[in-house]
């Protein structure tokens, strides 16, 4: 969900994160750790243009943690990831407040490490920032998907320059909960960029009636957003088209437009995640890399794949 936006007046990075997931009890597939790798240099490179960096929580796939190296998951490595942060103004989820415990955590090292790098720090909760004619408007906290999920709570960003208006609002998970939804609505953005439900998770971790609760807002949101990119948790089901196909229709009705990240690029969209039991079925990896996946996890941490 890593996103950059540039207007006349600034330049900003949200989400300056990248991480693999857990899935079928298989680590990623080196095709995975390819994509990772190239999303980590495109983190890499927006970042050197970027005057503002936003946090809307403390998930590595939404932030680059500090002070250690990862190459299993997030391809984190020590001395490079200072370079995202330094010189830097970050606009930060507070990680004292309205969070959960393994968040608060990893903002309280954060916090601590980056303030050695970054040019200033400010809490981003319920708080406005204006740069020029921009104007960076963050929500209250709001839910990480369902109410009193034990996920916590992350922040929606409204960026607004005369009459252009963008709404990053990641992982509400369609959204869920009305006060993201309402937040979404007063603020009439032209463009909308969301995460969707997580329709490939297990009931007994997301209710039904929490994915029907999204559907429903979002076909709310489609009448009035012109643009919807929907993205992120939706698309790590391999049948996410079939939950939505009615809110592709319900937009084109209102002459609105929804689409994925990879489509508003121009590309395909490449599920890896959602295929990965059928990438280690059809593309088996070599023998080096398989005895990499058994090495214990900390040594596996440190050493990079063989790919």
């Amino acid at each position: 969900m890593c996103t950059f936006i540039e207007t006349p007046d600034v330049n900003i990075m949200i989400d300056p994160g990248v991480s693999l997931g857990k899935r079928f009890r298989l680590l990623p597939h080196p095709r995975e750790y390819k994509a990772l790798i190239e999303a980590r240099r495109k983190v890499l490179k927006y970042t050197e243009r970027s005057d503002i960096l936003a946090i809307s929580h403390y998930h590595f796939d939404h932030y680059t943690p500090l002070g250690y190296t990862d190459y299993t998951w997030t391809w984190s490595i020590t001395g490079e990831t200072e370079e995202i942060y330094r010189d830097k103004l970050l606009l930060v989820k507070d990680y004292r407040d309205n969070i959960n415990f393994s968040q608060r955590k990893r903002g309280w090292i954060f916090n601590r490490l980056v303030k050695n790098l970054a040019r200033k720090i400010e809490i981003a909760d319920s708080n406005t920032f204006e740069i020029g004619e921009t104007r960076i408007k963050f929500s209250n906290p709001v839910w990480h998907g369902e109410a009193n999920t034990p996920l916590g709570w992350v922040l929606m960003i409204l960026i607004e320059h005369n009459e252009d208006k963008v709404i990053f609002a990641s992982d509400v998970q369609g959204p869920m909960e009305k006060e993201a939804l309402n937040f979404i609505l007063k603020n009439k953005p032209n463009i909308l960029i969301v995460g969707g439900p997580p329709t490939y998770l297990p009931q007994y971790k997301v209710k039904t009636n929490s994915i029907e609760s999204a559907i429903k807002n979002l076909k709310l949101i489609v009448k009035q957003v012109p643009l919807v990119i929907l993205d992120h948790h939706l698309l790590r089901d391999v049948e996410w088209e079939k939950y939505v196909k009615e809110i592709f229709k319900m937009a084109n009705e209102f002459e609105n437009k929804v689409m994925t990240a990879a489509e508003y690029l121009g590309k395909r969209n490449i599920l890896l995640e959602s295929i990965r039991r059928k990438l280690y079925e059809e593309e088996p990896p070599n023998e080096e890399f398989i005895n990499w996946t058994k090495l214990p996890r900390d040594k596996r941490r440190i050493t990079p794949p063989p790919i």
